[in-house]
C-alpha cells in the first residue's frame, strides 16, 4: 500500500506543477459559476422551492459544481487520456510488467490528481461564490467530514467508469469517441447540467439510480443535509456499491484484454 500511497502523492504534484493551467482553470470555475448562479436566481425567482432546494441551498449546489467538476473529472482531464495513449501505440506492455496491479496504479494517482483539484481549483470558486450570495454552508465539521467521504467515494465511481472507457482502446484502438460519449453522460447524469431531484418521473428516478450521481447529486445532498442518519448509511451503501461493481468489471476487461495482448504477441 506504501507504494501506491508514493504513486498517489506523485500524482498531487505533478498536477501541482501547472500553476497557471490550475489559475486559468479557476478563473473559468468562476466565471462560469457565476453564469449558472445567475441563471439559477432566475429559475427559482419564478419557482421557489424547486426541486426541493430553497435559493441559498440551490446556489450552494451551482458552486459544489464548479468545485467538483475536475475533482471528479466530469469533463475528462484524468489519467483516461493518457492510458489510451499508452495501448494505442503499444506502451501498455510496459505496464503489464511492472510488479504492480495496473487497476490500481492509475486509480492511485487519480486519487491524487484528484485531491490536488479539489483543493487547487475547488476551494476558491467556493470562497468567491460566498463573498458574492448567500450559500448554505453547514456550520458542522461532521458534515464536511461526511461530504468530503462522499466525494472519495464519487472520485472512485468516476475512475472506475473512465477506466472501463479507456480500456476499450484494446479492441477499438482509439477511445476518443467512446470517451466523449462518457463525458456527456457525465455532465447529464451527475447532475451537472441541472439538479437531477429537477428531473421528471422515470427520468428522475434512472438517473438517481445511475452510477454518475455520485460524481455531484449525492455529496451535494449530503453538505446541504438531505441525508442524515440510516439515511447517510444508505447512500454511502449506494456510492460503495456501484465503485466496487465497476472496479469488478474494470478487472475482468482488464483481464481480457491482457490476454488480448498476450495473443497479438505484445
Amino acid at each position: 500500500m506504501r507504494l501506491y500511497a508514493v504513486v498517489a502523492a506523485g500524482g498531487f504534484r505533478r498536477y501541482a506543477t501547472y500553476r497557471v493551467a490550475t489559475a486559468a482553470g479557476v478563473f473559468t470555475n468562476t466565471v462560469f459559476g457565476f453564469i449558472v448562479a445567475y441563471t439559477y436566481i432566475a429559475l427559482w425567482d419564478e419557482r421557489p422551492q424547486l426541486g426541493g432546494y430553497d435559493l441559498s441551498q440551490a446556489l450552494t449546489y451551482v458552486w459544489l459544481g464548479q468545485a467538483l467538476m475536475m475533482t471528479c473529472a466530469m469533463m475528462g482531464g484524468g489519467f483516461e487520456d493518457e492510458l489510451i495513449e499508452r495501448i494505442r501505440t503499444g506502451d501498455i506492455a510496459i505496464d503489464l510488467y511492472r510488479p504492480v496491479d495496473l487497476q490500481l496504479w492509475w486509480l492511485a494517482g487519480d486519487v491524487g490528481r484528484a485531491a490536488f483539484h479539489l483543493l487547487g481549483r475547488g476551494i476558491v470558486p467556493m470562497v468567491l461564490g460566498s463573498l458574492a450570495f448567500d450559500l448554505a454552508m453547514p456550520a458542522s465539521p461532521l458534515t464536511w467530514l461526511a461530504f468530503l467521504l462522499a466525494v472519495t467515494l464519487g472520485v472512485i465511481v468516476s475512475f472506475a467508469v473512465r477506466f472501463l472507457v479507456a480500456l476499450s482502446a484494446f479492441w477499438l484502438m482509439d477511445g476518443a469517441g467512446v470517451m466523449q460519449i462518457c463525458w456527456l453522460a457525465t455532465l447529464f447524469f451527475s447532475g451537472m447540467m441541472l439538479p437531477l431531484n429537477l428531473f421528471p418521473g422515470v427520468l428522475g428516478e434512472v438517473a438517481r439510480a445511475l452510477p454518475w450521481s455520485s460524481l455531484l447529486q449525492v455529496p451535494a445532498d449530503i453538505l446541504l443535509g438531505k441525508h442524515a442518519g440510516w439515511d447517510l448509511l444508505g447512500v454511502y451503501a449506494f456510492q460503495g456499491g456501484w465503485a466496487l461493481a465497476l472496479l469488478a468489471v474494470g478487472r475482468l476487461l482488464q483481464s481480457v484484454a491482457t490476454r488480448r495482448v498476450v495473443v497479438q504477441g505484445g
